[in-house]
């Protein structure tokens, strides 16, 4: 944007935030610690609520020294009234020990005396000191000419396109004391510093709204949205596809998938149940075919029942395991045919194993 037009803005913002604020000026009498402190104090608060916390830290405690060694979380209760008292109270407490350790007290009145440049430098390295609070401590200690911006302020100037990302992450604002003269740099300094407490408070207040859009009618654009609660995507695109149909309602919908989830482990189960039991059907022996095994396993015992002794030497004797294959067998095979058999077919085939029995008997051995 070109200096002469962003001068021009600058003008048009102090006239168009006297309408609705009203300058305050800092109080003449308070020493140049005090003003450091203020500033501590005011950073991203509203001048009535800087005012109160100040006088209750003021009042509560004996002096500074008492202020130094408290702790952050009892100073935080003194300033209930600021938005961000903790912040504000580690910002006091290490200003003072920054101060206490190199001068050993607080008397920083010395520093009137002196040149700005040497006294800004200080100030930028006391350890709790923010831009705002150097350029606050310029302009109403030193009478130099800084406009301090805060958070807040800087965020309205980004809304009103004076402010670029790398002003904004630097904290500072290029060409603003050319533009704004010296003699209106308090009062044009405590109507931004007010606009940027509102803002950061509410930006989506009316009011500032409203003070925005008579600065800059093309600010529209640049304020921030509100969440909505269409935000949330994945709802929606389940909806879309089935706007075709008729969709059901999201209750509907869970409900099927309640009903839906359960169901599947039970067909599964199911159908392994079956599954078994057709197996177990497959794995039956059919009758007829039954009789026949029960017919063989009768001859086996019956031959070796009726088969005497051999007399063999030790190293021909069959190994252990078939010992054990015989006890095995021969219990199951004389219990099986007294459940099947008739007493009929065993009189039948009895006569006939007698003679392999004999035969097996006369053999020679070996």
């Amino acid at each position: 944007m070109p200096s002469v037009s962003r001068t021009a803005l600058f003008g048009k913002i102090h006239k168009v935030l006297k309408k609705y604020y009203k300058p305050v000026a800092p109080p003449a009498e308070r020493t140049v610690l005090e003003h450091l402190l203020f500033a501590c104090v005011l950073e991203d608060a509203r001048y009535e609520s800087a005012e109160e916390a100040f006088a209750a830290l003021k009042h509560t405690f004996y002096d500074w020294n008492e202020v130094r060694v408290t702790s952050i979380s009892e100073l935080s209760e003194v300033m209930a009234a600021l938005p961000d008292p903790r912040a504000a109270a580690n910002r006091i407490k290490r200003v003072l020990h920054s101060v206490f350790e190199e001068l050993y007290c607080f008397d920083l009145e010395d520093k009137r005396k002196k040149n700005l440049g040497p006294t800004v430098k200080w100030l930028e390295k006391v350890d709790g000191t923010s831009k705002f609070v150097v350029a606050y401590v310029i302009q109403a200690a030193l009478s130099g000419h800084s406009i301090p911006i805060d958070a807040g302020t800087m965020a309205a100037l980004k809304v009103l396109d004076l402010v670029s990302d790398k002003e904004v992450a630097a904290g500072e604002v290029l060409g603003l004391e050319r533009a704004v003269s010296k003699s209106k740099g308090v009062e044009f300094g405590s109507l931004v510093h007010q606009l940027g407490v509102d803002y950061l408070s509410n930006p989506f207040s009316p009011q500032v709204r409203e003070i925005l859009l008579a600065i800059d009618p093309e600010a529209a654009g640049r304020f921030p949205q509100r969440r909505q609660p269409r935000a949330e995507a994945p709802p929606a695109a389940e909806a879309a596809p089935t706007d075709s149909g008729a969709p059901p309602p999201p209750t509907a919908g869970r409900k099927k998938k309640t009903e839906t989830a359960p169901v599947t482990p039970a067909a599964v189960e199911s159908k392994a149940a079956e599954a078994e039991m057709a197996e177990s059907k497959a794995a039956e022996p059919k009758p007829p075919e039954s009789k026949k095994a029960v017919a063989a396993a009768t001859k086996k015992p019956a031959e070796s029942t009726a088969e005497p002794p051999v007399p063999e030497k030790q190293h021909d004797k069959p190994p252990k395991n078939e010992k054990v294959e015989k006890v095995e067998k021969h219990p199951k095979a004389e219990k099986q045919p007294e459940k099947v058999e008739k007493p009929e077919k065993r009189l039948a085939e009895a006569p006939k194993a007698l003679p392999a029995a004999d035969s097996l008997g006369k053999r020679k051995p070996r």
